[in-house]
This record gives structure tokens, sequence and C-alpha cells, in this order.
């Protein structure tokens, strides 16, 4: 097996690239023929979820988390983070009822382990309260690992160095993302590390039925965004020392998350980006395949044992899917689901924030699938919206939240901006794509009321942040002093478990 630095050179060595895409194309063309042929086909829906989430230590600052942790948990880029998987279940009453079972036990597993190493848990979409030194010298700080230039808080991964290297030398050497009122100049991707989100997986039955879902899913992306925003500021002290507070506040992106995930991204190509429709299931291996490659891997080179299972056949192209970074993905294969199998087709839904409590992380994970199944359920002509009006839609959630101008086609086929008709449609399908499930529609109605609240006239969390904010600022506080103060009552709030609609 190769050390850490021989691994991250040979990366990045051009020739390493030229087998790895023999290897990509080659397993394109094997996995788009099982996918035509049907043999990814399943019996029924499934549902799974990835939460991820970071450490604070017990003043509520930005904490690394020890080695041990991740017993209860996955590892992820910045050493902070974490994230937590559901197996995918059924999509029907018993697994549902299995899927919300594992996170619960998910979640209190890792909090345990948190606690173990004097951590908290929080769940948020980016956090804004850096360590004790301060957020900028923490995201700046470079070693040097086998002659490698790493991120000093990036975990440790030759996967993840060769990407960032890659990455940073296509930017010239530096990264930089700027948003209202800071720029960041940055010698890593360790921008990245500052996000957090979640990502509902829905397996679809056929491949024939894949891309109505996919294009569906695409397409209720802005509306089900703006109910779920959670990320208006950076780290307070990463703002400009001129910047006006008032300015800052009102010009700030209720989902900050995509400009920075973006930005810290797409050097060269815009590897990050709202993805176009697919017309045939196989369209979601081509266009991993025809993506720019990033820090290619061949599989023996961490892994000498034969290949045993449906992953190691694929193992290179779905290592490059790995960074085929788009905010909604189509997946062949993956864990099995009973009666399904190893092999099946599914949506990834990626474009959310992580939720302040595990009841609305639930919520809107439900909502998602509920939604998406309901509409194609109903035979709703939401398609009928032009993929232009779709990806405008997005940004502007991102930038506004609801009060973003959301485009829509409604189940009569006229096209409205109105959201009362946009909220009611949606939510309509997702009690029918969770009764469908197998649910009761009073039962369906319980599991999705902390997002249903948010469209009765209750805050998302980005406004109940932006509301703190300016408040803060309006009374004196500094724009540093305001986030902080912010991101501290968030924490307590949301260690309630109580959903933002009643803090």
């Amino acid at each position: 097996m190769s050390t850490f630095g021989s691994l991250v050179e040979r990366s990045l060595d051009p020739t390493a690239g030229l087998e790895f895409a023999d290897r990509v194309d080659a397993q394109t063309i094997a996995l788009a023929d099982l996918i035509t042929d049907g043999d990814l086909d399943n019996p029924g829906f499934a549902i799974g979820l990835e939460l991820e989430v970071y450490a604070v230590d017990d003043a509520n600052r930005l904490a690394p988390l020890p080695p041990e942790v991740f017993s209860a948990c996955a590892k992820e880029l910045g050493v902070h983070n974490a994230e937590l998987n559901t197996r995918a279940t059924a999509f029907d009453a018993a697994g549902i009822d299995a899927q919300l079972d594992a996170l619960i036990t998910a979640v209190d597993d890792a909090r345990a382990a948190f606690t173990a190493a004097d951590r908290r848990l929080v769940m948020d979409g980016m956090w804004t309260v850096g360590p004790p030194g301060g957020a900028r010298p923490y995201l700046e700080a470079m070693s040097e690992r086998d002659g490698i230039p790493v991120a000093t808080h990036m975990r440790e991964n030759a996967r993840y160095a060769a990407l960032d290297r890659d990455i940073v030398a296509r930017a010239g050497g530096e990264v930089t993302v700027a948003v209202p009122g800071a720029t960041l100049t940055l010698p890593s991707i360790i921008a990245e590390s500052l996000t957090t989100s979640i990502q509902p997986h829905l397996q679809v039955p056929t491949a024939a039925e894949l891309p109505t879902y996919y294009n569906v899913a695409l397409r209720t992306m802005a509306p089900i965004l703006a109910l779920s925003t959670n990320s208006p500021f950076l780290p307070h002290d990463l703002y400009d020392a001129d910047a006006d507070p008032t300015a800052v506040v009102d010009a700030t992106h209720h989902e900050l998350r995509i400009a920075v995930f973006e930005q810290s991204i797409n050097t060269g190509d815009a590897k990050v980006r709202f993805p176009g429709d697919i017309d045939d299931a196989a369209d979601i291996v081509h266009r991993v395949r025809d993506d720019a490659t990033r820090a290619p891997f061949c599989r023996e080179w961490v892994d000498d044992a034969d290949p045993v299972d449906f992953r190691d056949r694929f193992w290179e192209l779905d290592h490059k899917r790995g960074t085929y970074w788009r905010w909604l993905r189509g997946i062949a294969g993956g864990q099995p689901v009973d009666p399904g199998s190893e092999q099946n087709l599914r949506i990834e839904y990626r474009p959310l924030p992580t939720q302040p409590t595990l009841e609305e992380n639930v919520a809107l994970q439900l909502y998602v699938a509920g939604a998406i199944r309901g509409l194609v359920d109903r035979e709703h002509p939401i398609t009928k919206l032009p993929w232009d009006a779709a990806h405008d839609s997005f940004y502007a959630v991102a930038r506004d939240g609801r009060g973003a101008e959301i485009a829509w086609v409604a189940a009569g086929g006229r096209r409205t901006t109105d959201q009362s008709v946009i909220y009611e449609e949606l939510t309509e399908a997702a009690l029918d794509g969770l009764t469908s499930a197998g649910l009761s529609r009073e039962l369906a109605s319980a599991h999705i009321r902390p997002i249903t609240d948010r469209i009765a006239g209750g805050p998302t969390p980005s406004e109940w942040k932006l509301d703190r904010v300016r408040e803060g600022v309006t009374a004196g506080a500094t724009l540093s002093e305001a986030i902080e103060r912010m991101q501290y009552a968030y924490i307590v709030n949301a260690d309630s478990g109580k959903p933002v609609t009643r803090w």
C-alpha cells in the first residue's frame, strides 16, 4: 500500500489520469448497459439520509473532533465535521419507522461520543463562531505531510489532499470566496468545511421512471430550499473591518452555503452547479464520465484485495462520482434494501442545509421524498416549467430565501409565482406521497409539521438568524458581536429540541 505522500503525488501525475479515464470509460459502458437492461430495477421505493454536523466546545466555539468519536459517525473534510448516515429502508410505513429509529439512534450515539470527548454536537448550516484563536487563522493554517502542503484542519486523507492540491493549482495557488461584507483568500479548499447539509435519498423502482422523478425533483429544489435556508452568515470575525453591519445584513444570502461551496471548488470548471434535466436513466453515469476529473485514484493504490461486490466493479467511476458536485445527483448502486439489492437507482437531493433539530431534519427528509413521489403520482405538470426558470429560481432563493420570485407550473398548467399556490400544491403532494407509502394522513401531517408550520407563518432558520442579528446591530452591537450572540442563542434553542417556529 502506498504512503500518504506517494498517493497524492501519484494522483497528481498526468499519467494516472489517463489510466483512470480508461477505467471510467469502460465502467461507464458496463454500468449504462446494466441500467438500460433493467438490472438495477427494484420492486419499490426506498429512502435514506446523510446528516452533516459539526462540533463545539463547552463555550460553544468550533472544536476539532478526536479520532475516537468516529466509531459513532463518519469523517468529513474538516476535523470539526462529522456525518451521520442511515441505511436505506423501504419507503413504506415500516420502512419509515425503521428510518426514523435509525436516525434517532445515530444521533444519540454521536451525541454520546461527542460528550465523552468534551464536545457538543451542533446541527446547523454553517458555523459562525470559530475556535479560540479565531476563524481566519484556523482556515489559513497550513502544514506539511510527506512533503505535501495540507490544510492543518483538513482531515488527513490522501484523496482530500490530492483534491485540494489539484483545485488550488487550477486557481493559481489560492482560493477566493467573496460574499457580501467579506472576501476570503485561502491557501486550500478548507472553506468547504464551513458548510453542513442534509442529503435525502430516494430510490426509484425502475430505470424507465428515473428521468421523470429526477426532472420533477429538480423543479422542487427552489421552493423546498426556501423553506429550509439556514446559513446567512460567515464566522463573525471574517467580515471586513469596515463592513457596514446593516448593509451586510440586508445584502447577505439566506443560504450563503451555496455560494461558499461553489466558489471554494469551482476553479477552472463549474463543478458545483444546478444540473440539467436527464432524458434517459443512463445519463446519470454518462455525465459523471464526461465531467472534469479532479484527483484521480485507482483502486489498487488503496485496496489490493480482489473485487468482491458491485461497488468494486465500478470503483473508479464511483470515485469520480464523489467529485461530481451537482445540487441534484442520480446514483446507480448503493446499500442493499430488503427486498431489493445493492444494485439500485436513486436520487440524491443535495441543496439543503442541516436543520436545527432532529425533528426538523426528519420532517424535511420526508417532505422531500413525499413531494417528489406525490407530484409524479398526481401527474403534476411541473416538468413543463422551463429548466432556466427552475435554475434562476434556485439561485434567487439561495440569495433571498422566501423573498425570491419562485417559478412554478400550477396543477392546471399555468405559470405562477404565487407562493400560496406553490406550497399548497407541494404540501398536498408530500402528503399524497407519504400516504401512498402507507402512512395515515394524520401521521403524515404530524411528521412534516415542522416544515408546514413555516409555511403557515413561522420563520425559517435563516429568517430567525437574520432577525436576531438585525436586532443586535440596531441596538448598537457590532456585526461581530451580533452574529456571535445570535449563534450562542441558536445553539441553546436547538439543544432544547424545539423547532425554530417555537423559538
